[in-house]
């Protein structure tokens, strides 16, 4: 996934090894009384040989990129994570599902989490009310009943996603429930109307990492299966950076002084589709939630359900 990146650190470990190195044995053939600038100049000369390699390295791993016509990375394509944070974003060993007529299909995989330090700074209590939620997760999960999954959770459902980018927007077009969100470009003055449940999205580019803010959520959404929970005061930081033309380094800055002690960060690797004739398809799932929402109504139901 980094392999640009290791590269170039690799490169810059070894120059500075060799450096260190020469600079020992140089000391120690030398003697001590031999002038200063006759000492030093074969290390100033290797340092700035290595400085020009890093250079060019840095240089040939951003020229990799897609990009616009306008020499913005170019983000347009289809994406999706592998990883279990829908289950829970926070590492979880694997357990029993909620239906154990499912038996192991049903059941929850484990994962290594995506938050960084592992565990999201809840206050008591809202780390008392995501245990409430996670209990009966079934029932409450809003996803379960096909609502829009927010964000960040949207870009780690087990569904891909396209992203189709223009000079002053882009647009996020989900799979699940035909979700979207609309990215305004460089509009910092654009006010939120009203709370959405695909938030309210500014963007900005930060050289070649794409940064969006995103506020004005509604506070029902989750971000996982486990319960864990926000109020309508989230304030998300994307950041997307290629890694490479078709790796994705996705990081995201959860702040919310109503639930969390401290500002948190997810971050995962987004990878683009590349299966031939690649698109996304239909998953409208109100169809498959009616019995589930709406069965108690129907003529003749057992009001004991």
């Amino acid at each position: 996934m980094r392999s640009r990146l290791g590269s170039t650190m690799l490169r810059a470990e070894a120059c500075a090894s060799i450096f260190s190195k020469r600079n020992i044995q140089n000391s120690e053939e030398m003697p001590m009384l031999e002038p200063t600038r006759q000492r030093t100049r074969p290390s100033l000369i290797r340092f700035a040989l290595c400085i020009t390699l890093l250079s060019v390295s840095s240089l040939t791993a951003a020229q990799d990129i897609p990009r616009t016509a306008d020499g913005r990375p170019d983000f347009n394509g289809i994406w999706q994570a592998i990883n279990t944070a829908n289950w829970d974003v926070e590492p979880h060993a694997a357990s029993f599902g909620p239906l154990v007529a499912a038996g192991a299909i049903g059941a929850i995989p484990a994962g290594l989490g995506i938050v960084e330090g592992n565990e999201i700074p809840y206050t008591p209590e809202a780390r008392a009310q995501q245990q409430e939620n996670k209990s009966d997760w079934l029932a409450n999960d809003p996803l379960v009943k096909c609502y829009m999954p927010g964000i960040p959770r949207a870009n780690y459902l087990p569904f891909p996603f396209q992203i189709v980018q223009s000079t002053d927007h882009i647009i996020f077009a989900y799979e699940f429930a035909s979700a979207s969100r609309i990215v305004y470009v460089d509009q910092p003055d654009f006010e939120a109307p009203i709370l959405s449940w695909m938030g309210h999205n500014l963007a900005r580019y930060e050289g070649d990492t794409l940064v969006i803010e995103v506020t004005d959520q509604v506070p029902e959404t989750w971000l996982d299966h486990a319960g864990n929970h926000h109020t309508d005061a989230l304030r998300v930081t994307e950041r997307y950076t290629f890694v490479g033309p078709n790796v994705i380094q996705y990081e995201a800055i959860l702040e919310d002084p109503n639930v969390y002690t401290r500002p948190w960060k997810v971050s995962y690797p987004l990878y683009r589709r590349l299966d031939d004739n690649m698109q996304l398809l239909e998953f409208k799932c109100v169809e498959f939630t009616e019995e589930l929402l709406y069965g108690h109504l129907r003529k003749g139901a057992d009001t004991n359900d």
